[in-house]
């Protein structure tokens, strides 16, 4: 028969290493994660994104005109809201950001406003509320 010459032979044990528990020994056979940062990356892809609404010659003449008048009453305005385009950083699109704060500066040179310690780029507004 098979292994008649090693069956009837003594376990082998180990003299230079400890007999492992049997918590030690099932862990080497737990689960483990082969793709490290899969989740992640299912997650990013997931994540939605808006496109940059484009917006016609009313609307930006809109905003152009609401902009001057902010300029020229800058001092008297007490609160604006504007809602502005941020890109995304790690994909195509981005986010409408709405802020709502009292205007501190228009720069018309650097095409920027400041609302209480925000820049926003004046080419991403896309809405002004007085």
């Amino acid at each position: 028969m098979k292994y008649d010459d090693i069956i009837s032979l003594p376990h082998h044990t180990s003299t230079k290493r400890a007999h492992l528990s049997t918590a030690q020994r099932s862990a080497q056979f737990a689960s483990f994660a082969a793709l490290k940062g899969f989740e992640d990356e299912i997650a990013e892809t997931a994540r939605v994104t808006e496109e940059r609404v484009v917006l016609d010659e009313n609307e930006i003449e809109a905003l152009n005109d609401a902009l001057q008048y902010i300029s020229y009453n800058l001092n008297e305005i007490a609160e604006v809201s504007i809602t502005y385009f941020v890109p995304d950083k790690l994909k195509s699109g981005g986010a409408y950001v709405t802020k709502v704060g009292s205007v501190k500066k228009i720069d018309s040179f650097a095409r920027r406003i400041l609302i209480d310690g925000t820049e926003i780029l004046i080419d991403d507004i896309v809405k002004i509320e007085i």
